[in-house]
């Protein structure tokens, strides 16, 4: 959780940052990602002042974390929110089998759809060690 949290600082969007990461079956990292635009995509001026208006535009982290790796490469995937519906899909269908998250989206289906899959979807509650941190 703490590397979803450290990518999530990345993210150009002031109004929500996302992070991801991700583990392979030897347990070690093959990628981060956070909620962006595309690579070398620059805004137009006042771009950022309307939310509804950019929403559209903005990649997910879970989208850039699967770009990193193929299908099958990932088990494990921490996030710093729930996965929204088409999120949670992606994730599905590149076989991630546990996805661990912070904060609750409540407008996701990931639950019934981790539960349709046999994937494990787990919130992480504050850890002692880095609350409201990672």
């Amino acid at each position: 959780m703490a590397l979803a949290h450290v990518a999530s600082l990345r993210s150009e969007d002031p109004y929500r940052k996302v992070g991801a990461a991700a583990l392979d079956h030897d347990n070690r990292v093959i990628g981060t990602a956070y909620n962006g635009l595309a690579p070398g995509f620059d805004p137009p001026p006042g771009f950022w002042n309307d939310r509804e208006a950019r929403q559209k535009f903005m990649l997910h982290a879970e989208v850039n974390l699967c770009s990193l790796f193929r299908r099958g490469e990932a088990k494990i995937v921490a996030t710093t929110t729930m996965p929204c519906t088409a999120c949670m899909q992606t994730l599905c269908a590149y076989g991630i089998k546990e996805i661990y998250y912070r904060e609750v989206y409540q407008a996701s289906d990931a639950p019934e759809i981790a539960a349709l899959y046999g994937v494990r979807l787990e919130r992480v509650e504050d850890d002692p060690v880095f609350p409201k941190f990672c």
